[in-house]
């Protein structure tokens, strides 16, 4: 299903929405626990998660934003960390623990009032498969599961976690005439 650089183009054109899913595309899909320093030791040991985040990635969404963008966040774990990073970037949407993810989508097309030709969502495994085939640019990230090749209509370079995320917005605002600008107004931006 991969396309020519025109046919993105077009598709990117009409993005007004881009659906992010976390675990291997915000992040590089490692998942971190560290003990919990508050556990006494007379209770059993519990763990906190953590991951990490691209700072270009969310200086992308920032730009994602001030574009005019909405943003959101599918992911199939819940996760205080990725709660957090989603306030501190001013994300629209956010659905966690959705192992099924169609009907979420759904709920969001309906919450911001928008059709699937006028989404982007970006997915790196077999579970995001559902959304990818019926969102107007599907984009896998470079080291997603070689089946979603063949399902998306770009496939970035970057690797989830490292950049993807990005590279598409780059993708969608070159090709509403907006990356020029908005670069700009990156480079005045107080963090990422």
């Amino acid at each position: 299903m991969r396309q020519s650089s025109a046919q993105i183009r077009r598709r990117a054109r009409r993005i007004k929405l881009l659906l992010l899913d976390v675990d291997g595309v915000l992040t590089d899909g490692r998942i971190y626990y560290v003990p919990d320093p508050d556990t006494s030791r007379t209770q059993p040991r519990s763990f906190l998660e953590t991951k990490t985040f691209h700072s270009r990635d969310g200086l992308g969404i920032r730009m994602a934003r001030a574009a005019g963008l909405q943003v959101g966040l599918l992911s199939g774990r819940a996760s205080p960390v990725v709660r957090h990073r989603a306030r501190e970037l001013g994300i629209d949407y956010i659905r966690e623990g959705a192992r099924e993810k169609v009907a979420p989508y759904l709920e969001i097309l309906s919450e911001a009032r928008l059709t699937d030709a006028q989404t982007c969502y970006v997915g790196d495994d077999l579970v995001d498969l559902p959304v990818l085939r019926r969102c107007g640019l599907a984009v896998g990230v470079g080291n997603g599961h070689p089946l979603l090749r063949r399902h998306v209509h770009y496939c970035t370079q970057a690797p989830g976690g490292d950049g993807a995320v990005r590279e598409t917005i780059e993708v969608i605002l070159k090709a509403q005439g907006r990356l020029d600008f908005l670069a700009l107004l990156a480079t005045e931006s107080e963090g990422q």
